[in-house]
């Protein structure tokens, strides 16, 4: 258990990569923009509703460990923002890539004033600025500002949104939570704006001398003195920032220079295409600035594998994969010295390798709107379903009926596939291999394979019936159901290519279907669809069975009639509700 848990711990931090850490510490900073936004958007109620808000926006987000958590991220993030101007080679993505960088870049030098003024005049001088002194110094005091805040709002959440969405497009809920996470990236700063505004016109309503009094004290808001001292440290880091930022532009000039002065590479594509690059492009970068269309569904951020390529030839003297490209290639299981991914591979002399994604299914700028089409790991139930006798039954009939009652026996069972919410994927002379959870949760893609399987039996039995005068005996079939990791994907050349699922819970459910035949029963599944579509331990016989390829053995559940999968379902989700 130790070592397993040693081998997760290694494979995690293998995974770890600047774009994860910036990932993590965006995450971080928009949390604080929600808790921002809604706060402004008690203003929408009263002065008093926001009061109340910022006192538990302030506990939490003041609390010691958050505190450090909240500004590392701050510093750490910016730090890597201006990282990414100067490692950034090549600007020909999509506008979205370049817009969040600008956005990006632009959000430290237009908060810097408001954060200076609120937090370090609080931990210097003691101030006190709540929303009575912000929405004062706005809306009366400097209303020229109002517009600068309104921008900063906006571009900090655009910002934002466009590095979630980056992140969350490639997941399988993506889809469905879309429509409400745009709900969301609409309402909530709506609301926060109009908070800000409707706070605005409270404090012009309460203005009166009794009212700066008690809101506008020296105290609360600080000296003359003390607002010149805070406007020169924010002078001081707009400094530093823009320098920041020129130092990374010089160093982008000088790395360039050098890189000619370096020397060039020659990269061959392996279809009679050759580029000229300088040293130091990764082979996705040189695809880009040549416009050769080249696979990259994440952008080039090694978050997935679809710019993998294989060099041609001695692959000895190329960089080793770092720790974030070795875990992608472990993920997808290769441990070929050949296969590298061309995002992260910077050739420091010539090579010759060839795509191992089509460019022409997947776009050069790495946006698919359909990635599960392009290559994906995700839990699927794989049922697979095969006709007993079909070599007996073509021996003694003419191949047209052959051919006829085969495809009325697929016909039954797609029909019972399609009906349960599955997918009929592959078609394997008389068999089928039907797929389930493809947009849909665990427990209910087992369920729907259960429910599947129970109306193919039904369907098999009408199929008998209508065909009895015509068959010799009943058609038998058998069924093998299984669940687990599979890469689903685009499978094929040019022309001929299909989507399906690979991996061992595949193998494993054609497996179980052979199984019916000597444990002389009409299906098998794993005991873990069973548990996880809910149903009890004792509900169907239990054996241990050894599967090809695999060291231990298997618990499986046998079902004697496969219509008794639709009672048992029926069951468990009535004692569920």
């Amino acid at each position: 258990m130790a070592a397993l848990s040693r081998d997760q711990i290694m494979t995690f931090v293998r995974g770890i990569s600047l774009r994860q850490v910036r990932l993590a510490t965006g995450v971080i900073l928009f949390a604080y923009l929600v808790s921002h936004f809604l706060n402004h958007a008690l203003g929408n109620i009263s002065l008093e509703a926001l009061a109340t808000g910022v006192y538990f926006h302030t506990a939490f987000w003041q609390f010691l460990p958050v505190t450090i958590l909240f500004y590392t991220a701050c510093l750490v993030h910016t730090a890597l923002g201006i990282w990414a101007l100067y490692e950034r080679r090549q600007f020909r993505w999509k506008a979205i890539e370049p817009l969040q960088l600008a956005l990006g870049l632009s959000i430290p030098m237009l908060i810097i004033a408001h954060v200076i003024g609120v937090k370090l005049g609080q931990t210097l001088f003691g101030h006190e600025r709540l929303y009575p002194q912000i929405l004062f110094l706005y809306w009366i005091w400097a209303p020229w500002r109002i517009p600068m805040m309104l921008a900063v709002m906006t571009i900090a959440w655009v910002h934002g949104c466009i590095g979630l969405y980056l992140w969350l497009r490639m997941r399988a809920f993506y889809k469905h939570a879309a429509p409400f996470l745009l709900a969301a990236a609409v309402l909530i700063p709506t609301l926060s704006m109009l908070g800000f505004y409707q706070g605005g016109r409270m404090v012009i309503d309460n203005d009166s001398a009794e009212w700066r009094e008690e809101t506008q004290s020296e105290r609360q808001i600080g000296t003359r003195a003390e607002a010149q001292a805070l406007e020169r440290i924010t002078d001081y880091f707009l400094f530093g920032y823009f320098g920041l930022i020129g130092i990374a532009l010089v160093a982008r000039g000088v790395r360039a220079v050098n890189e000619r002065r370096r020397g060039m590479i020659n990269l061959s594509y392996g279809n009679g295409r050759t580029v000229r690059v300088p040293k130091g492009l990764s082979v996705l970068e040189a695809s880009l600035r040549n416009n050769v269309p080249h696979a990259s569904v994440c952008g080039g951020r090694a978050r997935c594998s679809t710019c993998r390529i294989r060099i041609i030839g001695d692959c000895s003297a190329l960089p080793e994969p770092s720790q974030r490209e070795a875990f992608v290639l472990g993920r997808v299981g290769t441990s070929d010295p050949s296969i590298r991914l061309a995002c992260q591979l910077r050739p420091p002399a010539d090579l010759s390798f060839f795509q191992l994604f089509l460019p022409h299914a997947i776009s050069a700028d790495g946006h698919d709107s359909h990635p599960t089409r392009i290559g994906q790991e995700r839990y699927l139930v794989s049922l697979f379903v095969d006709m007993r006798g079909s070599t007996q039954l073509a021996e003694k009939r003419l191949p047209f009926d052959t051919v006829f009652i085969v495809n009325r026996f697929l016909g039954a069972v797609s029909q019972a596939v399609l009906e349960s919410g599955g997918m009929p994927n592959q078609f394997v002379g008389d068999g089928m291999l039907a797929l389930f959870g493809l947009a849909t949760s665990r427990q209910n893609a087992c369920r729907q394979a259960l429910k599947a399987a129970a109306m193919i039996a039904a369907n098999v039995d009408a199929l008998n019936k209508f065909l009895e005068h015509d068959l010799r005996e009943p058609i038998r079939f058998g069924i093998g159901i299984n669940g687990g990791e599979v890469i689903v994907g685009d499978i094929g050349y040019r022309d001929h290519m299909v989507f399906t699922a690979l991996g061992d819970p595949v193998n494993v459910a054609a497996r179980l279907q052979d199984m019916t035949k000597s444990l002389a029963c009409e299906a098998v599944m794993s005991d873990e669809v069973r548990a996880t579509a809910g149903l009890a331990a004792d509900a169907l016989p239990q054996h241990d069975v050894e599967i090809r390829g695999r060291n231990e053995p298997m618990i499986v559940r046998t079902v004697m009639d496969a219509r008794s999968l639709s009672a048992l379902v029926n069951e468990q989700q009535s004692a569920a509700a």
